[in-house]
Parts: structure tokens; sequence; C-alpha cells
């Protein structure tokens, strides 16, 4: 059985895992001021008001002084992202020199109890501090970037993962960091999220799927924001939204669905705005009656499709005959436009100019007809 020190007190049970890298005021003080300092430190907390006193009036002037000529030197660029980063660093800055003197005033109080919990404390929000600074910062970056063009592997498609692995990364190391200040082991922790981590990965496996899909489609790009695409299962609109977990299609009906990137991922896709160009073909069959004048019909069909706004002259409108049906000459009027989801409404326009077209020019359009012959019977 071991006898325990009755003087050992609350604060040397909080190991302070920094006391031993975190310098003294000592190490930073000139020569000349050394006797002065040993005379002030007699009086514990007096040594600590001062030090709380210059680290104040250190960060106040790095924040007015040395951030505002950055300022100046910002406020010459075009870009208004360099201004946002700055004026995210203003607060981490002056937390980190404030809250250091901090520390420093703590150490040299001399405290009976709590110094190395009040430290540890200090250290834990300067190192939250610039975790949420790093984060913001990550994302003014991309979106700068983005929106400069500075890099062709950042685009809209690929922000969400790079945003996504900055803050994972960001997050991991200033967890690291803080568990690092407070005595804990990360090894085990690890250990014991590893196996939280199979568990969470059996009872999500659907969420999971999802978030690789949304990697993947991020990386391989079937789609882009705005295409407009099909889905095998039958969905079809535009793009309005690709997350990690699921994409929206907004409908021509103004109905916006979401639909699991596991899913999509496993659907054949269909991108009507894929190719060099937005552009797209629409092909409007149309069929007449047989004994029809075929260059007559070829050229009808030729003016109606440059006569519509908004069908393209390049490339331009083609007629071709496809096929003698059972009882029509099958043609199909190819037309390019500009918007994919306009297709359906210009096609509905073209048709009711061809039908008026073939009326006035007393082209016969078929249609089924049954002739029924009634065969009398014989009398007894």
């Amino acid at each position: 059985m071991t006898n325990e020190d009755p003087a050992k007190t609350t604060s040397e049970m909080i190991r302070d895992p920094l006391s031993d890298s975190l310098p003294t005021i000592t190490d930073w003080l000139p020569d000349s001021l050394l006797p002065f300092w040993e005379a002030v430190a007699q009086v514990p907390l007096l040594g600590a008001l001062i030090l709380t006193v210059t680290f104040f009036v250190l960060a106040l002037i790095i924040q007015v002084v040395v951030f505002r000529s950055l300022r100046g030197l910002t406020g010459l660029t075009a870009s208004l992202v360099d201004d946002r980063i700055l004026n995210d660093l203003r607060k981490p800055v002056f937390t980190t020199v404030f809250f250091l003197g901090l520390a420093l005033a703590t150490r040299s109080a001399q405290l009976p109890v709590g110094t190395a919990l009040i430290v540890n404390l200090l250290l834990s929000v300067m190192v939250a501090g610039w975790i949420r600074a790093a984060l913001r910062i990550s994302s003014e970056l991309l979106e700068g970037l983005e929106r400069h063009r500075r890099f062709t592997l950042i685009e809209p498609r690929t922000i969400p993962l790079f945003d996504l692995s900055i803050k994972l990364v960001t997050i991991l190391v200033g967890s690291y960091v803080l568990l690092l200040i407070w005595s804990i082991n990360p090894i085990g922790w690890l250990a014991s999220a590893g196996i939280v981590g199979i568990a969470v990965g059996f009872a999500a496996k659907d969420t999971l799927a999802n978030l690789f899909a949304g990697f993947f489609i991020v990386a391989d790009a079937p789609y882009q924001l705005g295409d407009y695409i099909n889905l095998d299962t039958g969905e079809r609109g535009k793009v309005s939204a690709i997350g990690l977990r699921s994409t929206r299609l907004l409908t021509r009906d103004d109905v916006e669905i979401t639909i699991p990137n596991g899913v999509i991922a496993n659907a054949k896709i269909v991108n009507e705005s894929g190719g060099p160009e937005l552009k797209i073909r629409v092909r409007i069959p149309v069929g007449v009656a047989y004994g029809s004048d075929v260059d007559r019909v070829d050229s009808l069909l030729c003016d109606v499709g440059k006569a519509h706004p908004e069908t393209c002259s390049n490339p331009e409108i083609r007629v071709r005959l496809r096929n003698f049906g059972a009882s029509s000459l099958d043609f199909d009027l190819l037309v390019w436009i500009d918007h994919p989801e306009y297709r359906g409404r210009i096609a509905h326009e073209i048709l009711m100019e061809i039908y008026r077209m073939f009326m006035r020019e007393g082209i016969e359009i078929p249609y089924s007809k049954h002739d029924v012959y009634l065969k009398p019977t014989p009398s007894e």
C-alpha cells in the first residue's frame, strides 16, 4: 500500500504537457531588463498583471498597425478574396497573442491551484479559433480560385470534393492538437474510433454508399450544374445541385427531384447537354400519303424548320426520308436548338405549323382506315 502526499494539489493532477516547451518571459527579455523582471517577479500577481497588459497592448498594435498596412496592400488588387482572408485572420491573431500573454501570466502568478487547467483552456481556445478561421479561409480560397479560373482542376463540380477534404483534414489536425494539449493519448482514441467506425459503417451503409458515389460523380463528371439529363429510371430535368449525398433535378413541371447518388451511379445517364456544344438535335417524324410529291414535301418541311425563331441555322436543317411505311412515306425533320429543356415546346410548335402547311398545300397526312364490306346472305 502506497502513501500519497497530502500536499499534492488538484493542479498537479492536471498535467500541463506544454510546461516544458512553452517559453517563460525570461527567455524573451533582453539582459538589460532581467533585473527589473526579477524585482517584479517577487510579487507574482503584479508580474502577471504587467504581462497581461503588455500582451494586450501588443495584440492591439498588431491588429491596428500591421493589419491596416496589409489592408492597404490588399486594396491594390481587384479581388476581394485577400480582403476577406485578412479579415478572417484578425481575430485568431489577436486571440493568439493575447492568450499567449495570459498563459505566461498564469504561470508567473504562481497560483496555488488550477494553473495547468487555465493554461490548457487558453491554448484550446487558441486552437479552436485557428480551426474556425482555417475553415472559413479554405471556403473563400476555393470560391476565389473557381471564380477566377486560375486552375482547371477547381471548378463548380469539384468544389464540394475539395471543400469537404480540406475541412476533414483541418478538423482532424485540430482535434489531434487538442488531444495533445490535454495529454490524451490519440492512439487509444484512434483504435476506439476504428471499432466505432465499423459499427457505424454497417448501420449507415446506404448513406456511405451515397457518399462514395458522390465522390465518384464529382471526379468522373458525367454531368455538371445546368446540364439537362435523362435517367433510365424515367427522371428528366436540369441539374440544379450536385451534393456528396444526392443530386437534385429541376423538371419542366418546376418540381425538384432529389435522387441519391448511389442510384445515379448505377443508372444509365443520357446527358442532353453533353458534347462539344450545348445544342441538341430534335427529330420530328412526319408521315405523308403515298403519291405525294416528295420533293415538295422536302421543301415545305425545310421551310417550316427554318421559319421557327428558336431553331439554329448552323448546323443546317435537314429532311430525311426514312422508311416506306405500311400506309405512309415516313420523313424526319432534323432541327437543332440551343436549349434542350425547350425540346418539347419547340417540337409542338413545329408540328402545329407542319399540319397547317400541309392543309394549305393539300398534302394528305395518312391515318388508319378500315373499309367494311357487308356481304348479303343468300336467300333461302
